[in-house]
């Protein structure tokens, strides 16, 4: 399927790693100019650099968007930008036995306010030019949140309604607004996570535990769902550039849940 994105340019803020650095990687694979974003000078190379080497097309923009003035800077770096993809977002540390009002608030801007930013500097170009695609990245874990660092997932549950009044503020533009909520991702950083508590758990196992051995004891005691396996990266990644696409126009003010059903599974 043609996703119509070779005339496009793609903003990923945060995508200097993680699941960003995969959903940059597959829109550059489906043809768009892919904006790698990180907060510091070099953060992005690898990035760009990985893409380059594959035949894509991307270039590295350095901006700390957890402030206006940090955003504005992005704008002014980013120039003409066709599809948004607000990733960026992180766990602050939030908790009811310590509820500081600063880091419930710094867990708000960096999950929520972010991407605000981003796209209310990117958005009235896309109307005036009568196309446009806003994805902001979610959580499944907000539909179903343990005690730790709930300001996280009280910012990730506030995303729904934010996306919905955006696509209704661009009703009619050509312009849609999604959300896409992934469960559990074996990001690197993921892998190395559950890494050590199996190996917490489990004391005579190998220092180098096989990842299908721990990912296999986490979806039995602890993060289960219907598939039985964790998406990579790369699985959220295609579904983000499908929304991004042309073909994906009549999806608009929608949470779409990639969690391989475990919400159900926890029932």
């Amino acid at each position: 399927m043609d996703l119509d994105l070779h005339n496009k340019t793609a903003l990923v803020t945060g995508s200097w790693r993680g699941t960003g650095s995969a959903i940059a990687g597959v829109l550059a694979a489906e043809g768009a100019h892919v904006l790698v974003h990180g907060f510091e000078a070099g953060q992005p190379d690898a990035v760009v650099e990985s893409i380059v080497a594959a035949g894509g097309r991307a270039t590295g923009v350095v901006a700390d968007i957890t402030s206006d003035a940090g955003a504005q800077d992005l704008g002014e770096s980013a120039g003409t930008v066709d599809v948004l993809i607000n990733n960026f977002g992180t766990p602050g540390g939030s908790s009811w036995t310590n509820p500081s009002s600063e880091i419930w608030a710094a867990e708000w801007n960096n999950n929520v306010l972010t991407g605000v930013r981003v796209a209310g500097l990117c958005t009235p170009a896309m109307r005036d030019r009568g196309w446009g695609r806003v994805i902001f990245l979610g959580t499944v874990g907000a539909r179903m949140p343990g005690a730790r660092n709930p300001g996280y997932y009280a910012a990730k549950a506030g995303m729904h309604a934010l996306v919905r009044t955006l696509a209704v503020d661009l009703r009619g533009s050509g312009v849609t607004a999604n959300l896409v909520s992934p469960g559990m991702i074996a990001t690197p950083e993921i892998r190395e996570l559950l890494t050590r508590r199996y190996q917490r758990q489990h004391p005579d196992a190998a220092p180098e535990t096989p990842w299908d051995d721990v990912a296999s004891w986490a979806l039995d005691t602890t993060m289960p769902n219907l598939n039985a396996r964790f998406a990579d990266p790369e699985d959220i990644a295609r579904v983000v550039a499908f929304v991004a696409g042309g073909p994906a126009w009549h999806i608009n003010g929608a949470d779409i849940a990639v969690d391989g059903g475990a919400v159900d599974a926890r029932g």
